[in-house]
């Protein structure tokens, strides 16, 4: 399980979540800064992956394709934004 609400307060944008998919390796900071949050837009650089998962707000990032701990990620800034 994962939380759906997650919020960032690095950039206080709230964290998109896309299952089955994961992103482009030529993603940048720029990128996400400039196309978040148009899912139209974003899709250029998403790449189809059953059982992953693309998390990404306007400052970080990551494709997630197995069980993972978010919180061991000492750079990500991204926190329950409560239900």
């Amino acid at each position: 399980r994962t939380c759906d609400q997650l919020r960032c307060t690095a950039c206080d944008f709230r964290v998109s979540l896309f299952n089955d998919y994961i992103w482009d390796q030529s993603c940048d900071y720029l990128f996400f800064r400039n196309n978040m949050p148009e899912l139209s837009k974003l899709r250029a650089k998403m790449i189809k992956k059953k059982g992953a998962r693309a998390y990404a707000c306007q400052c970080s990032w990551r494709s997630i394709a197995e069980l993972t701990d978010l919180q061991t990620d000492q750079q990500l800034r991204w926190v329950c934004g409560k239900h």
